[in-house]
């Protein structure tokens, strides 16, 4: 979910946003997966358990808001569906595809993807999964009436079909890579037609539940207390099968209740750990602070190119006057590095071994008041006001937002900070009236998928994600020619030609990336670390630490 992009987008930050400012600490160099930074590691497993448990309590920031695979577009309600729920294909703790309810897929042409399906496996209730579950699962995506904010990755599908008992055919009007990759978020969630039929518009919610295939099934969502999940017995994975006889999830929205509940083993554990305690954690002796693969980067969009802003020179002067090293002490607890590109280094781990000369290669951002100060006065627009939304929605975005004040003030610009409310910061992804008068936006996406062209495609002409209606004919041309194609690595050469693009042409100033965080108390471990937890069955390998 890595995407500028709408209401995922800032309920992304709001989650980050448990990430309270933190003014004190070193910046860590930049660190890849394995790697040691001077204040954090990123790895994507925490050490394997070693025994089972009867039960293990998890902290969530906040309640999902359903479990609705077609609905579900944020953390909270992904974390959960993660371990119920299951895709065509799987997203690894170590950012890798693998086949998930589908064994396989081919294509015979690049308009046609045949998904031939894994025998055997059970829904919760015992009934076997068919050609018939998946034709329904992914045409509900679709269907005007769901509501599904993931219809557009389907955009380009013509036909679902049922090609044989386990076989399933899409039918495309172009080529289009992603929604094949995209198999393995959301948009590929499979569930019982018979049972999408039977809970009609209670399906996902606390009186209708779900009935998928993952290790754990739904056994009780008390709304505004807690979701319970049981060990399905009948798991087809062994590999996956639970530690856990049961999962209990609590919902504490409060980001220093929530490490007080940590502290004190009300809570076994919880992702997205809120940066201001990373040190209290660290020290306490009560648990391990981790730090996983992240997709995900805070960026600054564009939205008028009719203004100042519409001058290449005043883009490239902001982002020349960022002082990102302490925006990320503010932000992030010292945890992270300026961002390089727009989008995140661990999205382009689908192919690893192009990362260092796609991604490592580029340049450090250039913090240059100076030269900064030249470009506003050769664009002659010194004096001129830009207008930036601000939000209390996460603490971040104030932080960015007046380190972005700073450094227009600092150069010749006058930038206005609007505050708007949380839900009407929302609505600037969502609905073009709300950027009226705006210039520019904070915003915290990530991919759902380790392939960096899923964050790229937001920039295309008309694009729903693309906020600022920035168009450039040439990305365009050369968006189509990696959407198309089938090779993961020479695909990550043509995303790059993208990334170029943006980098040259700013549509979107790069801040900084941050990796993912979990915190496991001291009686459990196994978790994977980092962000593919929204789509990996992540409570399954999850047991006793002794």
């Amino acid at each position: 979910m890595r995407m500028p992009r709408a209401i995922a987008l800032l309920a992304c930050t709001a989650a980050l946003a448990a990430t309270t400012a933190a003014c004190s600490g070193a910046t860590a160099p930049r660190s890849a997966v394995g790697g040691t930074g001077a204040d954090f590691k990123v790895t994507p497993l925490s050490p394997p358990a070693k025994g089972n448990l009867d039960s293990f309590t998890w902290s969530l920031y906040a309640e999902p808001y359903t479990l609705d695979y077609a609905l579900a577009y944020d953390y909270p309600p992904n974390t959960v569906l993660a371990n119920v729920c299951e895709q065509l294909f799987r997203v690894t703790p170590d950012m890798k595809i693998e086949p998930g309810l589908a064994l396989k897929y081919t294509q015979p042409d690049p308009r046609t993807l045949v998904y031939t399906l894994r025998p055997g496996v059970k829904f919760h209730d015992g009934t076997t999964m068919t050609a018939d579950d998946v034709v329904a699962s992914l045409k509900r995506q679709m269907d005007p009436a769901t509501g599904s904010p993931w219809g557009s990755v389907f955009k380009n599908v013509d036909a679902i079909e049922k090609t044989g008992p386990l076989e399933v055919t899409l039918r495309l009007g172009k080529a289009d890579i992603l929604l094949n990759e995209l198999m393995a978020a959301s948009p590929g969630t499979i569930e019982s037609a018979a049972y999408l039929a039977k809970a009609g518009k209670d399906y996902g919610t606390p009186k209708g539940g779900v009935n998928c295939t993952g290790p754990f099934s739904l056994a009780s969502w008390d709304a505004g207390s807690g979701i319970t999940l049981k060990k399905n017995a009948a798991y087809w994975d062994p590999k996956l099968t639970a530690k856990s006889e049961s999962v209990k999830f609590n919902f504490i929205e409060d980001p220093a209740a929530r490490t007080s509940a940590f502290l004190s083993g009300t809570s076994d554990g919880g992702y997205m750990v809120a940066s201001n305690s990373y040190d209290k954690l660290r020290s306490s002796g009560k648990g391990s602070l981790i730090f996983g693969p992240n997709t995900a980067a805070s960026n600054i969009a564009v939205l008028d190119f009719h203004g100042p802003l519409g001058n290449l020179k005043v883009r490239q002067a902001l982002s020349m006057a960022l002082d990102r090293k302490n925006i990320i002490k503010a932000a992030a607890g010292g945890v992270g590095v300026p961002a390089k590109a727009p989008a995140a280094r661990g999205a382009w781990a689908l192919s690893p071994e192009k990362t260092a000369a796609i991604y490592d290669t580029l340049p450090e951002p250039v913090y240059d008041i100076e030269a900064a100060k030249k470009l506003i006065q050769e664009a002659g627009v010194s004096g001129r006001t830009i207008t930036l939304a601000t939000s209390t929605l996460a603490p971040e975005i104030s932080v960015v937002a007046n380190a972005v004040q700073d450094a227009g003030r600092k150069i010749g610009l006058d930038v206005k900070l609007k505050s708007v409310a949380p839900e009407a910061y929302s609505n600037i992804f969502v609905d073009p009236n709300a950027r009226e008068g705006l210039d520019l936006v904070i915003t915290q996406g990530y991919d759902n998928t380790p392939d960096a062209l899923e964050f790229y495609q937001y920039l295309r002409t008309g694009d729903f994600g693309n906020y600022g209606n920035w168009s450039n004919a040439e990305y365009d041309v050369a968006f189509d020619r990696a959407n198309s194609e089938p090779d993961a690595a020479k695909r990550a050469d043509k995303t790059a030609e993208l990334q170029k693009i943006a980098l040259r042409e700013l549509p979107i100033l790069s801040v900084y990336e941050a990796p993912y965080s979990v915190f496991l108390g001291k009686r459990i471990t196994g978790a994977p670390t980092g962000i593919a937890q929204l789509y990996y069955p992540w409570a399954a390998t999850i047991g006793a630490a002794k």
